[in-house]
């Protein structure tokens, strides 16, 4: 999925993942925003320009050497306009959240933080930042994906800087926020709060998770400004083609000039701009490629089809099956399944 196009620039519930954050914060009064960009950098611009059709701003940095989270935000930040003591808000690029940013903000500059984070509860915190706080919401350690994690809250990957403290992250060199500038900060025994709350959120970090967002988005789970279109079991772009004798739920994207024939379902997956689907094919909860082709009587659960590539008739690929761009799977070469 990301061989050609950045993860943050995937086509998400109709429009690039990004356009969803833009258009949240720019709802939350943000009117000025700089990419921190480095794969593939001149899709950013391609893709938002200026930022006049968001009502933003924009500005871009690129880091020639990737310099991790830390070295990312000190290098972006050469592009700020804001004075030391301004707040200034930090999104991870792939995350998607419900969570009220404004009042993230007025948290932060009401305690006079050094930094305020975003937290949320998960059940399975081992995989993120581990992020217990004391009774007045100040956090007493970072732990970065400990296999023993002392809480549930974890950050949710948007941040509140003062100013001033970004410029203390080390100019030019790789630097994580996470294993480095949060545990710095603690430890010198500057203020840095948590932010939490129940709303909706999800990290866009796996296909299955990227399927989830999309679908979320389109049913309505997550209000997105950028949503092209009504919230509702589906959402057609442009030029897209579904017959009356098709059956399309669960979230669905069909993208522009696609084609859904009759008898074909789809339920809670993502199809890619001039790709088609053949009559009697069933597609959930997958990832369809741009141009690429699921022929009659084929199956797809939970499967990412590159762009271009062709599941001939009779096939049925279950269970995290990925097919690269371009490749052409003949009538019957996998199934997963003993019926005929």
């Amino acid at each position: 999925m990301t061989l050609g196009t950045p993860k943050p620039l995937l086509p998400t519930a109709g429009v690039p993942f990004l356009a969803h954050q833009l258009a949240r914060a720019r709802a939350f009064g943000v009117r000025r925003i700089v990419f921190a960009t480095s794969y593939r950098a001149e899709m950013f611009s391609e893709a938002f320009g200026d930022g006049e059709a968001f009502g933003l701003s924009l500005e871009y940095m690129t880091e020639e050497v990737p310099l991790g989270t830390g070295g990312a935000i000190r290098n972006a930040a050469e592009a700020l306009t804001c004075g030391p003591d301004d707040p200034v808000l930090v999104l991870n690029g792939d995350i998607l959240s419900g969570h009220d940013i404004g009042e993230q903000v007025a948290t932060h500059v009401a305690g006079g933080a050094a930094v305020t984070l975003h937290l949320t509860e998960v059940e399975d915190p081992s995989r993120f930042g581990c992020v217990p706080t004391d009774e007045e919401g100040r956090v007493t350690a970072f732990l970065e994906k400990t296999p023993n994690p002392v809480t549930n809250r974890i950050n949710a990957g948007c941040y509140v800087f003062t100013r001033s403290v970004i410029d203390t992250i080390p100019e030019g060199e790789v630097v994580s926020v996470e294993r480095e500038t949060f545990p710095g900060l603690i430890e010198d025994g500057a203020l840095v709060l948590g932010y939490a709350d129940a709303s909706y959120w999800l990290d866009v970090g796996t296909p299955a998770a990227f399927v989830k967002g999309s679908r979320d988005l389109v049913l309505g789970r997550l209000a997105s400004p950028a949503l092209p279109g009504p919230t509702g079991d589906f959402l057609a772009l442009p030029g897209a083609m579904i017959s009356p004798e098709a059956k399309v739920s669960g979230g669905s994207v069909i993208g522009a000039r696609a084609i859904v024939e009759s008898g074909a379902q789809i339920s809670g997956s993502v199809l890619g701009d001039d790709c088609v689907v053949h009559s009697g094919a069933v597609v959930v909860d997958s990832v369809v490629g741009i141009g690429a082709r699921v022929d009659s009587g084929a199956v797809l659960r939970d499967v990412v089809l590159g762009d271009g590539a062709v599941v001939g008739s009779g096939n049925e690929l279950l269970a995290g099956s990925r097919v690269w761009p371009g490749v052409v799977l003949p009538e019957f070469a996998i199934r997963f399944s003993s019926d005929i």
